[in-house]
């Protein structure tokens, strides 16, 4: 089953609630498991990003839809990357090309 980790971004509605994320987090993978969507970690940041997703779905238009609902609500903005294993990179390395 596909990873996908989803970096966040606070935008300014949604750090002018940031009291309330954890509520929309619990509410966001309740949503992800009903699609389909496996949410294997939510965790907030210091830094760069404010938070970071990791989820597992068996394809990616399950993701894409959660996140687009996830963004829509415009509390956060996100950037998404399909993540692999040593065994899936060295798969994915190891296929011929033509």
């Amino acid at each position: 089953m596909p990873t996908y980790i989803s970096l966040i971004r606070f935008t300014d509605k949604g750090a002018s609630a940031i009291h309330k994320s954890t509520t929309r987090a619990r509410a966001f993978a309740q949503a992800a498991e009903r699609a389909g969507v496996h949410v294997e970690g939510q965790y907030w940041l210091l830094g760069d990003h404010d938070g970071l997703l990791v989820l597992r779905a068996d394809s990616a238009g399950p993701v894409r839809q959660c996140l687009r609902d996830l963004v829509s609500a415009g509390y956060v903005r996100t950037s998404t990357s399909q993540a692999f294993t040593a065994e899936e990179m060295e798969a994915n390395v190891s296929k011929k090309r033509v």
